[in-house]
């Protein structure tokens, strides 16, 4: 029972430690965006704009047929008992408060993450961060910042288009393709809708995109200046990408709807 004890009361402890230094690294990225000098400033326009792209529009290939799938087999489900449930209430729960920002982010993860964190490892398992302080310059800035930009900026982005397709895309779908009864499905959703749903998808969103981009740069920052570490930094840090997705998601919607 003691050896238990202890190596929970270890794990504990070495999870509180690197929940501190994440936050820590979170604070420190911040403190860089809002003391941001004239100097550089360019450059990391051009980081940000080139961030967004890589995350946000070379993933539409990716968002816009998920986003018709789910609405659309969304939409035939609800269509079967939507005598039992308020159809449009319930397209809407599921799409815009809890599938939107949850896909968003899986696919921002398995796409944008694990390449941040791989391309961060290796500019740090090959001395290049080195060289960038010894040239004088500050890594987290050049680095972190447009990356903490570009991502949350994605994903947002990418949460309204979800959400818009799923929703108009799906009932255009079915409506063409079946002749399942939806009534005035666009309807129910435009009664059901509130400032406070709205407001907690983009919520959502924008906290996925920080703690996803602070969690994939903290890994490549800290990785070992060994190579074959790189692989095993990366599924880390894509599990622990999704892992803290799920509780933020899951502390957003008790706070507003319980």
């Amino acid at each position: 029972m003691g050896r238990f004890t202890g190596y929970i009361g270890k794990k504990l402890a070495v999870f509180i430690d690197h929940m501190l230094k994440l936050h820590a690294f979170y604070y420190r990225t911040w403190m860089l965006i809002l003391n941001m000098p004239k100097e550089g400033r360019a450059i990391n326009k051009r980081a940000i704009v080139e961030q967004v792209y890589f995350t946000g529009v070379q993933a539409l290939p990716v968002i816009i047929p998920l986003s018709l799938i789910v609405g659309s087999m969304l939409i035939i489900m609800f269509s079967r008992v939507s005598g039992q449930y308020d159809m449009g209430k319930m397209t809407l729960i599921l799409l815009v408060r809890e599938f939107g920002p949850m896909i968003t982010a899986i696919v921002v993860i398995l796409r944008s993450a694990t390449a941040v964190t791989i391309e961060i490892s290796y500019m740090n398992a090959l001395n290049e961060i080195d060289a960038i302080e010894m040239a004088g310059i500050d890594p987290m800035r050049i680095l972190c910042v447009p990356r903490l930009v570009g991502i949350t900026s994605a994903i947002l982005c990418l949460f309204i288009v979800f959400d818009l397709l799923s929703i108009v895309g799906g009932y255009s779908i079915v409506w063409v393709a079946t002749h399942v009864p939806m009534g005035n499905l666009l309807g129910q959703i435009g009664k059901a809708i509130t400032v406070t749903d709205i407001a907690v998808g983009l919520l959502k969103a924008v906290c996925f995109g920080f703690v996803i981009t602070t969690v994939c740069l903290y890994h490549g920052f800290n990785t070992k200046k060994r190579i074959t570490n790189i692989p095993q930094v990366t599924s880390a840090s894509a599990v622990e990408c999704l892992f803290h997705c799920v509780v933020i998601n899951i502390i957003i919607s008790l706070v507003f709807y319980v």
